[in-house]
């Protein structure tokens, strides 16, 4: 009852805050930043706060900075459903938009980021994919407009293995062992199936994917998959409420939750809650802190929701607000550099430039006041 009261007011707080928050960017002096956001659907209890955490820190910049270099931050919402072709609607619609056009567009889906990639290449406007998206994107030689930091799905993968390897003595240990890996049908669930199929070559475990279809109310056949084969461990790459389900049928099962490992994906506070007891010691990888301790969070906290203008509930909103500050990094060097001015649309090699100067470095995030992100294996994609 207190995640369905959580949910009505998170979404009825930021769907009006949205509504009066929506300006337009017509006026000069105003940097414009699209929100495609995913309030319906699925994967809302996920989305919603990703939402709510990108708008609450550019009202923080707006508040209590004005702006950045004097510019004022503008934005406008779009819903996506976690759908692809409504994502691109999205992107179509808000990419001109005001005087401006976007800055760059945050994105917090993987398969909307490989529908953007080449649009975005080809309108040389920036896409942010924190933590998520196309790893081989982190090629910026290859792609120019993409950028993943502070981590990718392949590195988080990685960060798993060398996990379950301390568990079981050391990453040679890993040799003869039989992993599971349950993953979301869609882009997002089979990045790193390439990965891991070389990882199990290298290491000598056997791994057997198992697809599950989106949105994954039903899981039965899978799980009986699961208690067939007899997993040493378990790999999950699931979204929304196909975790709470998947948590649910691998207690059923009997299934050891202490065997699971999930991704960033599958550690949403919502989701796992949900879930109940089959929660209980399900291990999952995170890039970034919990808590309400960091300093850049009680900013937020005191210029933005003690005064009544957060976007809704804040539950797991921090995500959103790590995009957010580093969405407005480009405008804040890009602006300082340029005499203190928007990022237009027909200078996108400036604004990818600015892009360019944010560092994923932990004493950038520190001088902010996010603290670090991650543990530091999440930094490496080697084996």
């Amino acid at each position: 009852m207190y995640l369905q009261r959580l949910w009505w007011r998170g979404l009825v707080a930021a769907v009006l805050v949205g509504l009066g928050g929506v300006t337009l960017a017509g006026a000069a002096g105003e940097q414009f930043l699209p929100v495609l956001s995913a309030r319906e659907g699925a994967t809302r209890f996920a989305q919603i706060p990703v939402a709510n955490g990108f708008i609450d820190y550019v009202t923080l910049l707006n508040t209590r900075d004005g702006g950045i270099n004097g510019v004022t931050l503008v934005w406008e919402e779009c819903e996506t459903v976690y759908n692809v072709l409504r994502g691109v609607e999205c992107y179509e619609r808000l990419k001109a938009k005001g005087a401006t056009g976007a800055a760059v567009f945050q994105l917090a889906e993987t398969p909307l980021v490989y529908a953007l990639t080449e649009r975005a290449t080809h309108d040389q406007i920036s896409l942010l994919s924190m933590g998520i998206g196309r790893s081989d994107a982190s090629d910026g030689r290859v792609f120019p407009y993409v950028f993943t930091a502070p981590a990718t799905w392949w590195s988080q993968n990685t960060a798993k293995l060398r996990f379950i390897g301390q568990r079981v003595g050391g990453m040679e240990q890993l040799k003869g062992l039989k992993i599971v890996h349950v993953y979301h049908d869609s882009d997002l669930g089979r990045e790193t199936i390439p990965m891991l199929d070389t990882q199990a070559a290298h290491y000598g475990f056997t791994v057997q994917h198992l697809a599950v279809q989106p949105p994954g109310l039903d899981q039965k056949a899978t799980w009986l998959r699961v208690k067939v084969a007899q997993p040493d461990w378990i790999i999950l790459r699931t979204f929304g409420v196909m975790t709470t389900t998947a948590l649910k049928e691998a207690a059923q099962i009997g299934v050891l939750r202490d065997r699971i490992v999930g991704y960033a994906g599958s550690c949403t506070e919502q989701d796992v809650v949900s879930a109940g007891e089959a929660a209980i010691s399900f291990i999952c990888v995170t890039w970034y802190g919990t808590g309400t301790h960091f300093p850049l969070i009680q900013e937020v906290l005191k210029h933005v929701y003690a005064r009544g203008q957060g976007a809704g509930a804040r539950r797991g909103c921090w995500h959103g607000a790590l995009d957010a500050g580093d969405a407005a990094r480009p405008a804040h060097h890009g602006g300082a550099a340029h005499g203190h001015a928007p990022l237009r649309q027909p200078t996108p090699h400036r604004r990818a430039g600015a892009m360019g100067v944010r560092a994923p470095h932990p004493h950038a995030r520190v001088s902010e006041g996010a603290g670090g992100r991650g543990p530091d294996p999440l930094s490496g994609v080697g084996f």
